[in-house]
């Protein structure tokens, strides 16, 4: 473990309790001390802002260790600069720009993490665009070619295509031979996602996306990412092809808003499906969950997430895969920010930056950095 405090003052982002955006915080704490044997101090640049976060805050959120509990400090995901190594490191070094994943503490200036959650960034990589991989590229990652088993020829319906996640996985699909991918989300953001490698964008607020992808392919599609949950659940499993395979990794039905539903965590979970054995066997389908918050603490888990980000790492100096920062935001704003992606404004990632200025008013008005993008309503998506 590290040791004592430095004495010195660093800032972080504590949430101060569960509820509205106001409950984000800007406090002095102390700085970390030295890291200790296998960990790295890292000074933080920027983060990533993912549904755990906006899960956290409403409540909803429960950790491989526990129910997340205030006064707290979120962030999954992080890039900075290795200011110190502990005794036994050897895959870093003082200087190094990395990007790292944690469960949560990394909204702050200076963290000290294990050394295998840190990865060194390639030269040409921002700092934004590093804080945008570790949460949604390794999900899609392990999802797309882990549980999927992502092949030449396949096809894949992604929901929330304009997300974080959905851009990775566009991106991710578009690096095997003939992949196809449908693609959901509101019509202004169809040229995006389409720029993006989504060959089928489908307005999932006037059409229904079920006929919409049969349409094009009636027997259904190879691989359905579901982030949604509930009913949207069935349809998933209803739209794969024999030998399909429906993967759940968010329940984004259940959340609206600054304040948690219990209507809409309620109805989410009636509407769930329940699949039976017998008829999934006769059927040739098959459903998968993925948390990548509860995939670490192993040495084998710990081995597939490092291997995952190396293959990242490679794809992006390959030109295969780059980041879609929709916006950066000053981590004063992180309420701001949170209502931004909650309110759907966003296109790609939205990212926390403690060398941003608290200039993002016009933002938060006009729909970010892609103002004739944004804009759009609060709904589920």
């Amino acid at each position: 473990m590290a040791t004592g405090g430095s004495g010195k003052v660093m800032k972080e982002c504590m949430l101060t309790g569960f509820g509205g955006y106001h409950k984000l915080k800007v406090v002095d704490a102390p700085k970390p001390g030295s890291p200790g044997d296998g960990q790295v101090l890292i000074k933080v640049v920027a983060s990533g802002i993912n549904f755990a976060e906006l899960h956290a805050r409403q409540g909803m959120y429960k950790s491989k260790d526990g129910k997340v509990t205030p006064p707290c400090v979120l962030g999954m995901e992080a890039s900075g600069t290795v200011e110190e190594v502990g005794k036994g490191v050897e895959t870093l070094q003082v200087g190094d720009r990395v990007f790292c994943i944690n469960m949560f503490e990394l909204w702050k200036e200076y963290v000290v993490i294990p050394a295998n959650r840190a990865f060194v960034m390639p030269d040409e990589m921002s700092f934004e665009e590093a804080a945008s991989i570790p949460v949604n590229y390794l999900t899609a990652y392990l999802m797309l070619f882990d549980f999927g088993n992502l092949r030449k020829n396949k096809s894949v319906l992604c929901h929330m295509a304009a997300g974080g996640v959905g851009f990775a996985v566009t991106q991710l699909c578009k690096t095997v031979e003939n992949v196809t991918v449908f693609g959901t989300s509101s019509e202004h953001k169809h040229k995006a996602i389409q720029a993006n490698g989504v060959d089928h964008p489908i307005d999932y607020r006037t059409k229904d996306y079920v006929e919409e992808v049969r349409k094009i392919s009636p027997n259904g599609v190879d691989i359905v990412l579901d982030p949604l949950c509930g009913a949207d659940t069935k349809k998933g499993y209803d739209l794969l092809k024999p030998m399909g395979k429906l993967i759940i990794f968010g329940a984004a039905n259940g959340m609206t808003g600054e304040h948690k539903s219990f209507t809409n965590l309620a109805s989410m979970w009636w509407s769930l499906p329940t699949f039976k054995p017998l008829s999934m066997m006769t059927s040739n389908k098959s459903v998968a969950g993925f948390h990548l918050g509860y995939l670490s603490g192993d040495d084998e888990s710990e081995a597939m997430i490092t291997d995952a980000a190396a293959d990242l790492v490679r794809m992006y100096k390959e030109g295969l895969i780059k980041p879609h920062v929709d916006s950066v935001w000053p981590f004063e704003k992180a309420g701001d920010a949170m209502k931004y992606i909650a309110d759907r404004k966003n296109v790609g990632k939205v990212v926390l930056s403690w060398e941003k200025k608290d200039d993002t008013e016009e933002k938060k008005e006009g729909g970010g950095e892609k103002k004739d993008e944004g804009n759009e309503k609060p709904g589920v998506l």
